[in-house]
């Protein structure tokens, strides 16, 4: 199952285990049984702290547990944690086993004092690169606290259950039987949930925070860049985000980023989380903005309102919100929103195994996931608003090399169907002869460019007509000592390296206005 440098990896790891553990396998005679068997067969073959039992004594097959010999543990796999998650696999075996998790105390302890019983189930597709990060944080808190259980599935090989359970996107997170979540969640993000008590505990330890001299909002590229150069410099720095990462989190193949010839968006988040900590960034992450406002004074200080009630203040501020994933905007898209209707072809693809779809928007987007989710599902129709595609020849190349694409140009999305439960089917109108045109199909994958996030700044300082926030070419904005950087912004052409590039730029510029404050305003601001 496992390849000699994939079995040398996991020995290594499995050094790590403190005490044993035992995989408690449920299998019958399908083929990914015995798949599942094998792989179990190399895992305690790498340990021998890692023993093996087969009990067959769970419904869903293949499944296994990982069990602690104190039996207060309970982290279970329902199918094969290959692809994405593989590491899933290798971290609870190391949790189970009394390896310390990598995550501050103070949350170890916020998990250890739930009290639950909390069983929840995850369901995943081996090609989410989403799905890890929710699979880790539920099984590290399964492995801290043994009120908690969880089981991680993949979507793929339980079909029936997921269709019995309407799952149409991952990861879908039920607990104790009822919904809970859907789509990328932190360890943090999950808390928050549960602990009800915690927003309140956070915006009281937020509101007591002293004034800074650069605030970054948003922890995408720029984000991340300006916290970096600001800290450089050896001014007091903060940064305060959503969810950091942000859109690059659900970004699957990065190939354009120079002098890296392939990489993935949560391996460069990861990087990206990595480099901001090597320096001193005060990192406020699950933290929403509501509202700006300005400085009172020249050289005063510019306050940002959170969402949990907490102000901070700072010199400066730079804005670095980033932007999510345009929608349709037309009936029938927000109540069928995963339920059907998705915007990540490379997570809920497996989902629509032989089934049919359609990808809204005929870029680059469009017709990459278009040609990716040619090779899972029954049959893909593209349907492109202009008269002819807009990506990349290649790509367009490929595309008509598939036997089972449509594609529809000068076509207007108008509506989305369903039977009050999931998808099957959407209505577009022919631009050319005003036709109505209805596809049976039981998804709808959405790609058709972004949106910036700056709903909250309108009033507050000057927005392009399609709400990009202008700045000139210091990266400044139309108020004093507020720049901004990255998607969110007037800059052309959204792209990582270069939203990297203007996060930088704006730091540089933040550090420039506040050395070139006179002494006098920048004592009083600091009082």
């Amino acid at each position: 199952m496992l390849d000699a440098t994939l079995k040398g990896q996991l020995k290594a790891y499995l050094e790590n285990l403190r005490q044993p553990v035992t995989l408690v396998a449920s299998l019958d005679d399908r083929p990914a049984s015995a798949e599942l068997s094998e792989l179990l067969d190399d895992i305690v073959a790498a340990s021998d702290k890692v023993s093996l039992v087969r009990r067959d004594d769970d419904a869903r097959r293949p499944s296994f547990a990982i069990e602690r010999a104190a039996g207060d543990a309970s982290v279970r796999f329902a199918g094969l944690p290959l692809g994405h998650e593989f590491t899933s696999l290798v971290l609870a075996l190391l949790h189970v086993g009394g390896h310390p998790p990598r995550i501050e105390a103070e949350l170890v302890e916020q998990i250890r004092a739930l009290e639950g019983p909390f069983h929840f189930e995850t369901y995943f597709s081996q090609s989410c690169q989403n799905c890890p990060d929710v699979v880790q944080a539920l099984n590290t808190m399964a492995a801290l606290n043994p009120n908690i259980s969880h089981v991680a599935i993949d979507g793929a090989l339980f079909q029936a259950e997921v269709e019995a359970r309407q799952v149409m996107a991952v990861p879908t997170v039920l607990l104790n039987g009822e919904a809970f979540g859907q789509g990328r969640m932190s360890l943090e993000q999950i808390l928050a949930k549960l602990d009800t008590g915690a927003a309140a505990r956070d915006a009281e330890k937020l509101k007591a925070k002293a004034p800074y001299e650069v605030l970054i909002i948003g922890g995408g590229p720029a984000g991340a860049a300006a916290a970096i150069y600001a800290a450089r410099k050896g001014i007091r720095t903060g940064l305060a985000a959503e969810r950091f990462g942000g859109q690059v989190l659900d970004t699957m193949a990065i190939e354009n980023f120079i002098s890296v010839p392939h990489t993935e968006g949560p391996r460069l988040v990861s990087g990206l989380e990595q480099h901001v900590k090597d320096y001193d960034v005060d990192v406020m992450n699950l933290q929403k903005a509501v509202k700006l406002v300005p400085a009172a004074a020249p050289g005063g200080l510019v306050t940002v309102e959170l969402e949990n009630g907490a102000t901070l203040a700072s010199r400066t501020v730079i804005l670095a919100t980033g932007a999510r994933w345009r929608q349709m905007g037309v009936p029938g898209e927000e109540q069928y929103r995963n339920k059907g209707v998705a915007y990540c072809p490379h997570c809920d693809g497996p989902l629509f195994k032989g089934k049919r779809v359609a990808v809204i928007g005929g870029g680059n987007s469009g017709v990459e996931a278009a040609i990716d989710l040619a090779g899972i599902v029954a049959h893909v129709t593209l349907i492109e608003f202009d008269s002819q595609l807009r990506a990349d020849a290649v790509l367009q190349r490929k595309l008509n090399s598939l036997p089972n694409v449509t594609i529809v140009t000068s076509a207007l999305t108008t509506e989305v169907h369903g039977d009050g439960v999931k998808v099957n089917g959407l209505s577009y109108t022919d631009r050319k002869t005003d036709a109505l045109h209805q596809i049976e199909l039981e998804g709808i994958f959405v790609q058709i460019g972004l949106v910036p996030n700056t709903e909250w700044l309108k009033g507050a300082l000057a927005l392009s007509p399609r709400g990009e926030i202008e700045v000139d070419q210091r990266g400044a904005t139309s108020v004093p000592g507020v720049f901004a950087a990255g998607d969110a912004t007037t800059t052309p052409f959204k792209q990582i390296i270069i939203a990297m590039g203007e996060g930088s730029k704006s730091a540089l510029s933040a550090f420039d206005y506040l050395i070139r404050q006179p002494v006098e305003e920048a004592e009083q601001a600091a009082a």
